[in-house]
C-alpha cells in the first residue's frame, strides 16, 4: 500500500504511537479504532498499516517501549548501601512515572488486552523491574537494616504504592513533587525498617 503523500516514517510513525497512546489512555484500548487513530494523526485509515500491522501491535509497542525506557533509566548503584538504593528507587519511580501518566495508565490497565505472546513479553519486563527492587530489599534484609517478612510481597506493595502517585498528584497542587517524594520515602522506609529509622 503506498504511503500517504507528504508523510515520512520518521515523523508519522511517532505521531501514530503518540496518538494511540493518548486515545488508549483516554477511551480504553477496546473502544478505540484504527480509524480514530488515523483521524488524530491526520492520515487516511489505510495509511496506518505502513507504520503498524494492527492495533494489537500498537498496544504492545507502547507497553514495550515504556518498560524498556523504565529499565534503561533505573538507577544502577550496586555499591551504595541498601537504604540509599531504596531511597533512590522510590524517588526515581515517582519522578519517572509522573512524567508519563498515559503510558503508566496503559501499562497497568491494558494488560488484559494483550495477546498471550505479547503478555508474556511484557510480564518478563515487569519482572525485571520488580527484581531490581526485590534485590535491594533482600540485600537490606541480609544486612539487618530492613525487616521484611516476604520480599516479593513487599516489592509488589511498594511498587503499587509508588505508582498510585500518578492518579492524584498534580504539579500545580499543594505539594511539590520533591515533597511527595520525601513523604513517600519516609513511608517506605518505615515499612521496611525494624524501627522506621533506616
Amino acid at each position: 500500500m503506498p504511503r500517504t503523500i507528504g508523510s515520512h516514517s520518521g515523523i508519522t510513525g511517532p505521531r501514530v504511537r503518540s496518538a494511540a497512546l493518548a486515545l488508549f489512555a483516554r477511551h480504553g484500548f477496546a473502544a478505540v479504532s484504527m480509524r480514530q487513530i488515523a483521524a488524530e494523526v491526520g492520515v487516511q485509515a489505510g495509511a496506518l498499516y505502513n507504520y503498524t500491522p494492527d492495533k494489537q501491535s500498537l498496544l504492545f509497542d507502547l507497553m514495550c517501549n515504556h518498560m524498556e525506557e523504565l529499565l534503561a533509566a533505573l538507577p544502577k548503584e550496586s555499591d551504595a548501601p541498601p537504604a540509599k538504593q531504596l531511597e533512590n528507587f522510590v524517588r526515581f519511580h515517582i519522578a519517572f512515572h509522573h512524567e508519563r501518566p498515559d503510558a503508566v495508565f496503559i501499562a497497568y490497565m491494558e494488560l488484559r488486552n494483550l495477546a498471550p505472546d505479547n503478555f508474556t513479553v511484557i510480564e518478563g519486563l515487569r519482572r525485571r523491574y520488580e527484581t531490581a527492587l526485590e534485590t535491594i530489599l533482600r540485600a537490606g534484609a541480609a544486612e539487618g537494616v530492613f525487616s521484611v517478612q516476604d520480599t516479593k510481597v513487599a516489592t509488589l506493595a511498594v511498587i503499587a504504592m509508588l505508582t498510585g502517585v500518578t492518579t492524584w498528584f498534580r504539579a500545580e497542587g499543594r505539594l511539590s513533587l520533591r515533597a511527595v517524594q520525601d513523604q513517600y520515602w519516609d513511608m517506605v522506609r518505615r515499612m521496611v525498617s525494624p524501627g522506621g529509622t533506616v
